[in-house]
């Protein structure tokens, strides 16, 4: 018997192969109950391009009460956020990687605003 992590981690495996193949930079996400998570990764993986969060001080304070980084709301600032970032460091293209999480709620609400931000995935 898996436990849930270790399923979404078997998830997550063929997706990371298969963009490594392809060889253009990854954006991952990560969600826990508290926060969300989005990096801009290198095609080789070797390096973060960008990374934005809800955890980060800055963020913290724009969201105002604790415990208000785990929403749809927040969810699209960090994609915005991501997006800027990532074109700052001259990054397009990427793969989306929703790391085994399902494309839902949170995770389609940072992709999306990332898209209209204006990154291509």
């Amino acid at each position: 018997m898996m436990t849930k992590k270790e399923q979404r981690l078997r998830r997550a495996r063929q997706t990371r192969i298969r963009i490594a193949t392809q060889g253009v930079a990854r954006l991952t996400v990560n969600r826990t109950n508290l926060h969300i998570y989005a990096t801009v990764i290198s095609g080789d993986g070797a390096k973060v391009l960008a990374s934005a969060s809800t955890a980060e001080a800055e963020m913290r304070q724009q969201l105002g009460a604790a415990g208000k980084g785990a929403n749809v709301a927040a969810a699209q600032v960090i994609g915005k956020r991501i997006a800027e970032r990532a074109k700052a460091a001259g990054v397009e293209q990427v793969a989306f990687d929703r790391a085994g999480f399902a494309y839902h709620g949170r995770v389609k609400a940072l992709a999306e605003a990332a898209r209209e931000a204006g990154l291509q995935f």
